[in-house]
């Protein structure tokens, strides 16, 4: 297997200028995967990179599958460069604590069940964590929300109990994978608090974070979602909405070289929205009983 070349030289650190302007912290760095298997392949002398790209479209229409080999990597040049992946919610307690550095978010968004043996034993490998955002309304079932396919099976709950066990942070992905921004007030709650409470029945744990379907936000999907008690909550580019519970992220899919990753993590404070200063110093809700 062919190894992405990755720049050696350290990763530059955030100049101060950037974390501190208009007096707000630069936003954490918070990669998005959702899918971990492997990516069809096309072989040949002939538009080989073409024809791989045409696959690769209509296997993966949304662009959310990764490979295993992609995703070992990818973790090896982050530790090859001085970063290690962890949970969101601890990234933000060290981020409170001043503790940061060095550290990067990485989350599965879906629960899908490759979980446990496409991505698991990698970070398990590299000394990382991560935050697991499932759907406790449909355990075992597909992601049905995808028009385009393919059909992925999600995580049981058996499953989902053992990613908890395993050490890693499981979050709430909604009920159903509803869109909370077109969702009625009903609908609004179940994806938020009752999403929230199947979890902790489920887990023994009530989740500190939320992630929102389709990483669509507004301001009343924020007010439900820290309504419901999450410390936290994941979006993709939150534009003004940016904060805590509205957190942005980078969208992570089989394309990413490690010179991409490179890429994405210096472009990073400049295409997302710093924190605003006094969420930069409120840690996440520490993990404990059901709450």
């Amino acid at each position: 297997m062919s190894v992405d070349p990755a720049p050696r030289r350290a990763v530059a650190p955030v100049p101060a200028a950037r974390r501190a302007r208009h007096g707000r912290g630069a936003p954490p760095w918070v990669l998005m995967y959702h899918s971990v298997t492997e990516v069809p392949r096309v072989t040949g002398t002939t538009g080989t990179a073409r024809a791989t790209r045409a696959t690769r479209a209509t296997e993966d229409p949304y662009r959310i599958t990764v490979s295993p080999g992609r995703l070992d990597r990818q973790l090896r040049w982050l530790r090859e460069h001085g970063l290690r992946g962890v949970g969101v919610g601890e990234l933000l307690r060290a981020r409170a604590a001043g503790r940061d550095a060095g550290l990067v978010g990485l989350t599965f968004d879906d629960g899908y069940a490759d979980f446990l043996t496409g991505a698991l034993p990698l970070l398990r490998r590299h000394d990382c964590t991560a935050t697991v955002f499932v759907l406790p309304g449909r355990p075992g079932g597909d992601n049905a929300w995808d028009p385009l396919g393919p059909r992925k099976p999600l995580l049981t709950e058996a499953g989902i109990r053992a990613v908890a066990d395993a050490g890693m942070e499981v979050g709430s992905h909604g009920l159903l994978h509803r869109d909370l921004t077109t969702a009625d007030d009903a609908a609004l709650e179940q994806e938020s608090a009752a999403s929230r409470r199947l979890l902790a029945e489920l887990t023994g744990r009530a989740p500190d974070g939320f992630c929102y379907p389709y990483g669509a936000v507004d301001v009343r999907a924020v007010a439900a979602v820290r309504a419901a008690g999450y410390g936290y909550a994941c979006a993709l580019d939150p534009g003004p909405l940016t904060g805590r519970h509205a957190l942005p992220r980078v969208h992570i899919d089989a394309a990413d070289t490690c010179w991409r990753l490179h890429l994405k993590r210096a472009l990073h404070p400049l295409r997302r929205r710093a924190l605003p200063l006094e969420e930069t110093t409120t840690p996440a809700a520490t993990p404990g009983g059901i709450r």
